[in-house]
C-alpha cells in the first residue's frame, strides 16, 4: 500500500489543522490586546468624561448656569445612558482583555505539551533502535 505525497492520513491532517490553528491563534491573540487596551482606555475616558458634567455643576454653584442648565433633568438622564453604554463598553473591553490573556496562558500550555511530546517521540525511536541493536 503506496501513498502519494498528496495523499494525507486523518491523523497528519489533524495535526496540521491543529498546527493552523494555534498559528492563528497566536497572531490574533495580539491584535486582541491592543484594541482591549484601546477600548478600556476610550470607555474609561468617556465615562470620567460624563461623570464629570453631572458632578462639576452640584459641587461647584459658580457654573451651574451658563448657555445650556447643566441639571436639565434631559441631559442629565441623556448623560447617565451614555456613562452607561461608556460602562458597558469598559466592561467588553475588560472581558476581551481577560479572555487574551487566558488565551495565551492556554496558548503557552499547549505548546510546552506539544514540547514534551515530541521529545518523547524522539526518545522513542532511539530506545527501539537500541532495543533491535542489542539481541535479547
Amino acid at each position: 500500500m503506496t501513498s502519494s505525497p498528496d495523499e494525507k492520513s486523518v491523523g497528519v491532517m489533524a495535526i496540521d489543522a491543529h498546527e493552523e490553528l494555534m498559528q492563528q491563534l497566536e497572531a490574533g491573540r495580539g491584535k486582541i490586546r491592543l484594541l482591549s487596551g484601546v477600548t478600556i482606555a476610550v470607555a474609561f475616558l468617556l465615562c470620567v468624561a460624563y461623570f464629570s458634567q453631572i458632578v462639576l455643576p452640584l459641587t461647584s454653584s459658580s457654573n451651574r448656569y451658563q448657555t445650556v442648565d447643566l441639571l436639565n433633568p434631559t441631559l442629565v438622564a441623556t448623560e447617565v445612558f451614555l456613562i452607561a453604554l461608556g460602562a458597558a463598553w469598559l466592561y467588553v473591553g475588560v472581558a476581551n482583555y481577560l479572555f487574551s490573556r487566558r488565551l495565551n496562558e492556554r496558548i503557552r500550555e499547549i505548546r510546552s505539551y506539544e514540547k514534551q511530546l515530541m521529545e518523547k517521540m524522539d526518545r522513542r525511536p532511539a530506545e527501539s533502535e537500541r532495543s533491535k541493536a542489542s539481541p535479547a
